[in-house]
């Protein structure tokens, strides 16, 4: 059974879409099945990549405010 820290390692190539076998691709999903805390884990981490703006040029205070607002907000909790 794959442990919640290796899926936390994971996490950004299955959320971004990361080439990674499909054994370990497989693993991920099936702990997260099981496991109610990475799945609120990778639900987070998807909302968060949501909201930030794929600019690389740095973000303004204004935006940093808005962006960690609408992270807090009831709709993201679970």
């Amino acid at each position: 059974m794959l442990k919640c820290q290796h899926l936390v390692e994971k996490a950004d190539a299955l959320v971004d879409g990361t080439p990674i076998s499909r054994r370990e691709r497989f693993a991920l999903r099936l702990h997260l099945m099981m496991c109610h805390h990475c799945r609120r884990y990778v639900r987070q981490l998807r909302a968060m990549l949501g909201f930030l703006p794929r600019d690389k040029q740095p973000l303004e205070e204004a935006a940093i405010e808005d962006i960690l607002k609408k992270l807090d907000s009831p709709q993201n909790q679970p």
